[in-house]
């Protein structure tokens, strides 16, 4: 009587772009210099990213590096290369069996310095303020809706996010920060988006 072998599971790829030295446990880093956690070494800014094949990462995380993206000549944007890049390389979304509105694979997690922030503008390295709208140019349906399908950007995301308030409206009425959010400066300090990768 023979026995087979149980079939080996793919452990999963879960990247962390510009990950510098503080790359996230279960992830591989990716960083454009060979840090201590730079498992790859890829410029970021220079298009495609060929060590990753198509459809072949099930996560990513970048944290604090959307805002360092360049302008490109107005039109040709590599923002929109970043997040192109990005679809390409991610697996099909995958849902959560007992919460389907909880992608498991298919999604990327970004957080950036919000707009209305003093941490959008302090560091002179910064070339762009991001807010949710940003994300909008990411959703073929939109750029559809709003006339803007000649854009040179590929990628269909859907996304979600949050915020980091500054500690002093952490604690108040949503109705609170709700109005503060929309009309002053300085409450929210990074915006949190989930990208999920749309078929």
């Amino acid at each position: 009587m023979s026995t087979k072998a149980a079939p080996k599971t793919e452990k999963p790829l879960r990247l962390s772009l510009a990950c510098g030295n503080n790359k996230p446990e279960g992830f591989k880093g990716v960083d454009i210099a060979k840090t201590k956690d730079a498992d790859y070494v890829q410029n970021l800014l220079q298009f495609p990213w060929d060590q990753f094949a198509d459809g072949s990462v099930d996560e990513i995380e970048c944290s604090h590096f959307v805002e360092h993206i360049p302008h490109g000549d107005g039109y040709h944007d590599p923002f929109f290369q970043f997040f192109d890049e990005i679809y390409r390389i991610l697996k099909p979304a995958a849902f959560d069996p007992n919460n389907p509105n909880i992608a498991t694979s298919g999604f990327a997690r970004i957080i950036c310095p919000y707009y209305s922030s003093m941490r959008a503008w302090q560091d002179p390295t910064h070339q762009r303020a991001i807010s949710e709208a940003s994300f909008l140019y990411l959703n073929k349906q939109w750029r559809i809706d709003n006339k803007l399908d000649h854009y040179p950007v590929q990628c269909d995301f859907d996304f979600t996010y949050g915020y980091v308030l500054t500690p002093e409206w952490q604690n108040r009425s949503q109705e609170a920060q709700t109005f503060a959010i929309q009309h002053y400066k300085n409450v929210v300090s990074d915006i949190q988006v989930i990208l999920t990768k749309r078929s």
